[in-house]
Protein backbone atom coordinates (compact mmCIF):
# COMPACT_ATOMS: atom_id res chain seq x y z
CA UNK A 1 0.00 0.00 0.00
CA UNK A 2 1.27 2.98 -0.72
CA UNK A 3 2.04 6.06 1.67
CA UNK A 4 0.95 9.32 0.57
CA UNK A 5 3.32 12.14 2.19
CA UNK A 6 2.18 15.46 3.15
CA UNK A 7 2.33 17.86 0.51
CA UNK A 8 5.04 20.79 1.78
CA UNK A 9 4.19 24.63 0.90
CA UNK A 10 6.81 26.44 -0.74
CA UNK A 11 7.56 28.65 1.91
CA UNK A 12 8.84 25.71 4.07
CA UNK A 13 10.69 24.35 0.96
CA UNK A 14 12.79 27.18 0.81
CA UNK A 15 13.08 27.04 4.70
CA UNK A 16 14.53 23.76 3.98
CA UNK A 17 16.75 24.23 1.36
CA UNK A 18 18.28 26.96 2.92
CA UNK A 19 18.74 24.85 6.09
CA UNK A 20 20.44 22.21 4.09
CA UNK A 21 22.56 24.92 2.45
CA UNK A 22 23.72 26.19 5.86
CA UNK A 23 24.64 22.31 7.17
CA UNK A 24 26.16 21.79 3.60
CA UNK A 25 28.43 24.77 4.48
CA UNK A 26 29.42 23.79 7.57
CA UNK A 27 30.79 20.77 6.53
CA UNK A 28 32.53 22.37 4.13
CA UNK A 29 34.12 24.43 6.37
CA UNK A 30 35.40 20.97 8.74
CA UNK A 31 36.54 19.93 5.86
CA UNK A 32 38.58 22.95 4.62
CA UNK A 33 39.36 23.93 8.00
CA UNK A 34 41.62 26.90 7.13
CA UNK A 35 38.35 28.13 5.23
CA UNK A 36 40.26 29.61 2.44
CA UNK A 37 41.08 28.54 -1.25
CA UNK A 38 44.09 26.02 -1.05
CA UNK A 39 47.57 28.08 -1.95
CA UNK A 40 49.10 27.61 -5.42
CA UNK A 41 52.23 28.18 -6.55
CA UNK A 42 56.32 26.20 -6.23
CA UNK A 43 57.98 25.06 -3.34
CA UNK A 44 61.61 23.14 -2.87
CA UNK A 45 62.03 20.46 -0.97
CA UNK A 46 65.46 18.90 0.04
CA UNK A 47 65.14 15.32 1.12
CA UNK A 48 67.80 12.91 1.40
CA UNK A 49 70.07 9.78 -0.40
CA UNK A 50 68.33 7.15 -2.24
CA UNK A 51 67.11 3.94 -0.30
CA UNK A 52 67.10 6.63 3.15
CA UNK A 53 63.49 7.40 5.04
CA UNK A 54 64.15 11.17 4.36
CA UNK A 55 63.50 10.78 0.51
CA UNK A 56 60.92 8.20 0.79
CA UNK A 57 58.67 10.07 3.55
CA UNK A 58 59.16 13.43 1.10
CA UNK A 59 58.15 10.98 -1.99
CA UNK A 60 54.89 10.24 -0.15
CA UNK A 61 54.33 14.11 1.54
CA UNK A 62 54.67 15.26 -1.95
CA UNK A 63 51.56 13.34 -2.89
CA UNK A 64 49.91 14.43 0.37
CA UNK A 65 50.52 18.01 -0.40
CA UNK A 66 49.23 17.54 -3.86
CA UNK A 67 45.80 16.17 -3.08
CA UNK A 68 45.41 19.10 -0.47
CA UNK A 69 46.81 22.00 -2.57
CA UNK A 70 46.45 20.90 -6.36
CA UNK A 71 47.80 23.76 -7.76
CA UNK A 72 50.95 23.99 -5.54
CA UNK A 73 54.00 22.04 -6.83
CA UNK A 74 56.30 20.79 -5.18
CA UNK A 75 59.71 19.56 -6.34
CA UNK A 76 62.02 17.37 -5.17
CA UNK A 77 65.82 18.15 -4.48
CA UNK A 78 67.96 15.48 -2.94
CA UNK A 79 70.95 16.09 -0.30
CA UNK A 80 73.73 14.46 2.03
CA UNK A 81 71.45 14.80 4.44
CA UNK A 82 70.80 16.94 7.80
CA UNK A 83 73.49 19.68 7.63
CA UNK A 84 73.02 19.81 4.02
CA UNK A 85 69.56 20.14 4.22
CA UNK A 86 69.65 23.08 7.29
CA UNK A 87 72.62 25.07 5.26
CA UNK A 88 70.01 24.67 2.13
CA UNK A 89 66.93 26.20 3.53
CA UNK A 90 68.83 28.91 6.03
CA UNK A 91 70.14 30.11 2.57
CA UNK A 92 67.17 30.33 0.78
CA UNK A 93 68.20 27.52 -1.48
CA UNK A 94 64.92 25.52 -0.63
CA UNK A 95 61.82 26.61 1.05
CA UNK A 96 61.10 23.32 3.36
CA UNK A 97 63.00 20.56 4.59
CA UNK A 98 64.14 17.65 7.11
CA UNK A 99 66.79 17.62 9.69
CA UNK A 100 68.12 16.43 12.74
CA UNK A 101 68.01 18.32 15.97
CA UNK A 102 71.37 18.33 16.76
CA UNK A 103 72.39 18.98 12.75
CA UNK A 104 70.45 22.11 13.25
CA UNK A 105 72.17 23.32 16.98
CA UNK A 106 75.50 22.75 15.15
CA UNK A 107 74.74 24.70 12.44
CA UNK A 108 73.68 27.43 14.62
CA UNK A 109 76.77 27.02 17.02
CA UNK A 110 78.90 27.66 13.94
CA UNK A 111 77.16 30.97 13.41
CA UNK A 112 75.88 29.74 9.78
CA UNK A 113 74.66 31.68 7.36
CA UNK A 114 70.98 32.54 7.56
CA UNK A 115 70.40 30.55 11.09
CA UNK A 116 68.73 33.40 12.93
CA UNK A 117 65.81 32.91 9.63
CA UNK A 118 65.49 28.94 10.30
CA UNK A 119 62.26 27.88 11.95
CA UNK A 120 60.34 24.87 12.88
CA UNK A 121 56.86 23.44 11.24
CA UNK A 122 56.58 20.13 12.91
CA UNK A 123 58.56 17.40 14.98
CA UNK A 124 58.67 14.55 12.95
CA UNK A 125 59.65 10.99 13.75
CA UNK A 126 63.28 9.63 15.44
CA UNK A 127 66.40 8.82 13.86
CA UNK A 128 68.24 5.63 15.34
CA UNK A 129 71.96 5.33 15.38
CA UNK A 130 72.19 1.88 13.18
CA UNK A 131 76.05 0.41 13.45
CA UNK A 132 76.32 -2.15 11.29
CA UNK A 133 78.48 -5.17 10.37
CA UNK A 134 78.86 -8.31 8.77
CA UNK A 135 77.59 -11.19 10.77
CA UNK A 136 80.88 -13.01 10.84
CA UNK A 137 83.21 -9.62 10.98
CA UNK A 138 83.85 -10.92 15.19
CA UNK A 139 83.33 -6.94 15.58
CA UNK A 140 80.73 -6.58 18.78
CA UNK A 141 81.75 -3.41 19.90
CA UNK A 142 82.83 0.60 18.93
CA UNK A 143 86.75 0.06 20.54
CA UNK A 144 86.56 -2.84 17.67
CA UNK A 145 86.71 -0.51 14.78
CA UNK A 146 89.93 0.86 15.69
CA UNK A 147 92.37 0.11 12.16
CA UNK A 148 89.04 -0.82 10.15
CA UNK A 149 87.13 0.42 7.17
CA UNK A 150 84.59 2.28 8.76
CA UNK A 151 81.87 4.17 6.26
CA UNK A 152 80.92 7.49 8.55
CA UNK A 153 78.37 9.15 6.24
CA UNK A 154 78.76 11.33 3.58
CA UNK A 155 80.11 14.67 3.98
CA UNK A 156 77.52 17.75 5.03
CA UNK A 157 75.32 14.48 6.26
CA UNK A 158 73.83 14.41 9.82
CA UNK A 159 75.57 10.70 9.30
CA UNK A 160 78.94 12.18 9.79
CA UNK A 161 77.90 14.15 12.59
CA UNK A 162 76.76 11.63 14.76
CA UNK A 163 79.46 9.02 13.35
CA UNK A 164 82.45 11.07 14.21
CA UNK A 165 80.87 12.43 17.53
CA UNK A 166 80.55 8.71 18.58
CA UNK A 167 83.70 7.32 17.78
CA UNK A 168 85.65 10.29 19.58
CA UNK A 169 83.58 9.13 22.81
CA UNK A 170 84.84 5.54 22.39
CA UNK A 171 88.63 7.00 22.33
CA UNK A 172 88.64 6.92 18.31
CA UNK A 173 89.91 9.64 16.51
CA UNK A 174 87.99 9.40 12.98
CA UNK A 175 91.01 10.66 10.85
CA UNK A 176 93.62 8.37 12.53
CA UNK A 177 92.18 5.27 14.04
CA UNK A 178 89.62 3.94 11.73
CA UNK A 179 90.04 4.89 8.00
CA UNK A 180 87.18 6.94 6.95
CA UNK A 181 85.08 6.20 3.80
CA UNK A 182 82.71 8.56 2.89
CA UNK A 183 79.45 6.25 2.07
CA UNK A 184 75.94 6.63 2.71
CA UNK A 185 73.00 4.08 2.54
CA UNK A 186 72.85 4.35 -1.19
CA UNK A 187 75.90 2.67 -1.67
CA UNK A 188 77.02 1.70 2.21
CA UNK A 189 75.17 -1.71 1.90
CA UNK A 190 76.51 -2.56 -1.30
CA UNK A 191 80.08 -1.77 0.07
CA UNK A 192 79.79 -3.90 2.90
CA UNK A 193 78.39 -6.35 0.84
CA UNK A 194 81.17 -6.62 -1.13
CA UNK A 195 84.09 -6.68 1.76
CA UNK A 196 84.99 -3.42 0.60
CA UNK A 197 84.37 -1.79 4.28
CA UNK A 198 84.07 -3.44 7.44
CA UNK A 199 81.34 -1.53 9.10
CA UNK A 200 79.21 1.81 8.54
CA UNK A 201 77.18 4.21 10.39
CA UNK A 202 73.98 4.65 9.30
CA UNK A 203 71.25 7.48 11.12
CA UNK A 204 67.60 7.00 10.14
CA UNK A 205 64.15 6.01 10.81
CA UNK A 206 62.98 2.64 11.44
CA UNK A 207 63.20 0.58 9.42
CA UNK A 208 65.56 2.09 6.81
CA UNK A 209 64.60 0.14 3.41
CA UNK A 210 68.45 0.32 2.27
CA UNK A 211 68.53 -1.92 5.39
CA UNK A 212 65.92 -4.54 4.44
CA UNK A 213 67.04 -4.70 1.30
CA UNK A 214 70.54 -5.80 2.54
CA UNK A 215 69.03 -7.90 4.48
CA UNK A 216 67.62 -10.03 1.95
CA UNK A 217 71.07 -10.71 0.28
CA UNK A 218 74.07 -10.57 3.47
CA UNK A 219 73.70 -11.88 6.72
CA UNK A 220 75.10 -8.78 8.69
CA UNK A 221 74.27 -7.51 12.30
CA UNK A 222 74.48 -3.85 14.53
CA UNK A 223 76.94 -2.97 17.18
CA UNK A 224 75.44 -1.68 20.18
CA UNK A 225 75.94 1.65 21.43
CA UNK A 226 75.49 1.39 25.50
CA UNK A 227 73.66 4.24 27.18
CA UNK A 228 77.17 4.84 29.39
CA UNK A 229 78.85 5.88 25.99
CA UNK A 230 75.51 8.81 25.59
CA UNK A 231 76.35 9.89 28.94
CA UNK A 232 79.90 10.89 27.94
CA UNK A 233 78.57 12.89 24.90
CA UNK A 234 76.11 14.41 26.96
CA UNK A 235 78.91 16.05 29.12
CA UNK A 236 80.36 17.46 25.97
CA UNK A 237 76.89 19.40 26.05
CA UNK A 238 75.92 21.43 23.02
CA UNK A 239 74.49 19.70 20.08
CA UNK A 240 75.31 16.46 21.73
CA UNK A 241 72.29 17.00 24.24
CA UNK A 242 69.74 16.34 21.82
CA UNK A 243 71.14 12.53 21.85
CA UNK A 244 69.19 10.13 24.05
CA UNK A 245 70.02 6.44 25.02
CA UNK A 246 67.27 4.21 23.82
CA UNK A 247 66.69 0.63 22.16
CA UNK A 248 66.07 0.02 18.54
CA UNK A 249 63.15 -2.42 18.89
CA UNK A 250 63.06 -5.89 17.92
CA UNK A 251 60.90 -4.92 15.07
CA UNK A 252 62.33 -3.26 13.39
CA UNK A 253 64.63 -5.60 11.51
CA UNK A 254 62.86 -8.92 12.73
CA UNK A 255 64.83 -11.62 10.12
CA UNK A 256 68.37 -9.50 11.93
CA UNK A 257 67.62 -8.92 15.17
CA UNK A 258 66.20 -12.47 16.06
CA UNK A 259 63.59 -11.19 18.68
CA UNK A 260 66.67 -8.90 20.57
CA UNK A 261 66.84 -4.56 20.83
CA UNK A 262 69.96 -3.13 20.54
CA UNK A 263 71.11 -0.48 22.65
CA UNK A 264 71.49 2.22 20.32
CA UNK A 265 71.20 6.40 20.13
CA UNK A 266 68.25 8.53 19.06
CA UNK A 267 67.42 12.04 17.98
CA UNK A 268 64.41 13.59 16.84
CA UNK A 269 64.01 14.76 12.97
CA UNK A 270 62.07 18.67 12.76
CA UNK A 271 60.19 19.46 9.39
CA UNK A 272 61.59 23.29 8.89
CA UNK A 273 61.32 26.16 6.74
CA UNK A 274 62.42 29.64 7.14
CA UNK A 275 60.98 33.20 9.08
CA UNK A 276 60.07 34.58 5.91
CA UNK A 277 58.06 31.42 4.30
CA UNK A 278 54.27 32.33 3.74
CA UNK A 279 52.97 31.61 6.79
CA UNK A 280 49.61 30.50 4.83
CA UNK A 281 51.09 28.17 2.45
CA UNK A 282 53.39 27.08 6.00
CA UNK A 283 49.42 26.65 7.83
CA UNK A 284 48.84 24.50 5.08
CA UNK A 285 51.67 22.03 5.02
CA UNK A 286 51.58 21.90 8.85
CA UNK A 287 48.24 20.52 8.52
CA UNK A 288 48.85 18.43 5.68
CA UNK A 289 52.16 16.52 7.71
CA UNK A 290 50.21 16.09 10.48
CA UNK A 291 46.49 14.54 9.08
CA UNK A 292 48.44 12.16 6.10
CA UNK A 293 50.27 10.45 9.17
CA UNK A 294 48.86 7.06 8.33
CA UNK A 295 48.31 7.43 4.48
CA UNK A 296 52.25 8.15 4.99
CA UNK A 297 52.89 6.01 7.60
CA UNK A 298 51.62 3.00 5.96
CA UNK A 299 54.60 2.91 3.35
CA UNK A 300 56.94 4.82 5.32
CA UNK A 301 56.67 3.33 9.20
CA UNK A 302 58.53 6.01 10.66
CA UNK A 303 55.69 8.46 10.14
CA UNK A 304 53.30 6.74 12.29
CA UNK A 305 55.66 8.32 15.12
CA UNK A 306 53.97 11.69 14.10
CA UNK A 307 51.87 13.12 16.48
CA UNK A 308 50.22 16.45 16.93
CA UNK A 309 50.87 16.20 20.91
CA UNK A 310 54.81 16.12 20.33
CA UNK A 311 54.54 18.03 16.63
CA UNK A 312 54.89 21.60 17.99
CA UNK A 313 57.81 20.85 19.89
CA UNK A 314 60.41 21.68 17.30
CA UNK A 315 63.60 22.98 19.79
CA UNK A 316 65.87 24.46 19.13
CA UNK A 317 64.03 26.11 16.60
CA UNK A 318 61.04 28.76 17.31
CA UNK A 319 58.35 27.52 15.24
CA UNK A 320 57.55 29.25 12.37
CA UNK A 321 54.09 31.31 12.18
CA UNK A 322 51.98 29.65 9.55
CA UNK A 323 52.86 26.42 11.92
CA UNK A 324 52.09 28.08 15.22
CA UNK A 325 48.74 29.32 13.57
CA UNK A 326 47.72 25.60 12.67
CA UNK A 327 48.45 24.27 16.23
CA UNK A 328 46.42 27.15 18.05
CA UNK A 329 43.74 26.28 15.64
CA UNK A 330 43.59 22.65 16.54
CA UNK A 331 44.44 23.35 20.47
CA UNK A 332 41.18 21.88 22.80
Amino acid sequence: MSKVFPRIGRRRALQGSAAGFVTFGLLLWWLLPLGEEPPTGTITFSTGTLRGVYQEYGERLRTELGRDMPGLKVKLVQSAGSYENVRRVATGQVDFTIAAADAVETYELNDGRGADRMRGVARLYDDYVQLVVGRDSGITSIAQLRHKRVAIGLPNSGVRLIANRVLGAAGIDPAKDITPVAEGIDTGPDQLRRGKIDAFFWSGGLPTKGLLDLAKKFSFTFVPIADSLVNKLHSEGEAALYYRATNMPESAYPSVQHGSTVATIAVSNLLMTRKDMDPRLTEWVTRTVIKSRDDIGAHVHSAQLVDLRTAIYTDPLPLQEGARRYYRSVKP
